[in-house]
């Protein structure tokens, strides 16, 4: 008999999520590392691996474009679906990356990363069946992964924006960084379906599977109220 995850069980993995979301850390955040920062600024003319190296770098240390595509696969058990969701995330945050440095489209950041947190929210609640439950239907979940894609991309693009990139050879390095964000995005998600995998074939997936898109939903929050309580005291 499959028994409820204690309630203390629940806190504790929300509040580690949330704990990390809130740590004032570059090197795990949204941001840049000052040393790539430097070597972005200072960059002149095609820099096509430095920049594929930046971009995969960048999407496996992003942990908030990871905590989405956490909640998009966790039911997702055929890797055809998990190809197709991927795909459709892929070409969202492409396109607006690309859009967003190369037309030179600003965004306010805070309110970018505020929706890609609710972008967690989001998907943590729909793995819940909350939509179905609460207002009797079902949003459309490919729909929704590339709308959300989109800002995603956006949420690339403004960390980019912040620098003074050189025009000369900028298409082809931001065509190298989405190539090395995919790059990222790849072997971020192999290790995190192999992770799935084994614990999916144990009885505890199906008693902490609510827990864990609970701490989804709370950390997903975490980062809506952080980026918010940004945009008002900026």
């Amino acid at each position: 008999m499959n028994r409820p995850v204690p309630p203390a069980r629940i806190g504790l993995l929300a509040a580690a999520l949330a704990v990390l979301i809130l740590a004032p850390s570059t090197a795990l955040a949204h941001g840049v590392a000052h040393g790539d920062q430097l070597f972005i600024e200072n960059s002149a003319g095609s820099q096509i691996v430095p920049f594929i190296y930046l971009g995969a770098k960048h999407m496996v240390t992003g942990y908030d474009h990871l905590l989405f595509l956490v909640g998009v696969i966790f039911f997702l058990y055929r890797m055809k679906e998990v190809a197709v969701y991927v795909s459709l995330f892929a070409v969202g945050h492409s396109a607006t990356l690309l859009y967003g440095v190369l037309s030179g489209t600003n965004v306010n950041p805070y309110i970018v990363d505020a929706i890609i947190g609710f972008s967690v929210v989001y998907k943590g609640l729909d793995n819940m069946g909350a939509f179905q439950r609460w207002f009797g239907f079902q949003p459309n979940t490919k729909a929704a992964v590339l709308i959300f894609g989109l800002f995603h991309g956006f949420g690339l693009a403004t960390k980019l924006q912040d620098f003074a990139l050189s025009k000369d050879g900028l298409v082809g390095n931001i065509l190298a960084f989405n190539v090395g964000v995919e790059i990222g995005q790849f072997l971020a998600l192999g290790m995190v379906l192999i992770g799935m995998g084994y614990w999916r074939r144990t009885a505890a997936f199906g008693r902490h599977a609510f827990a864990a898109n609970a701490a989804l939903i709370v950390a997903g929050l975490a980062l809506v109220v952080y980026q918010t309580n940004g945009f008002l005291n900026s």
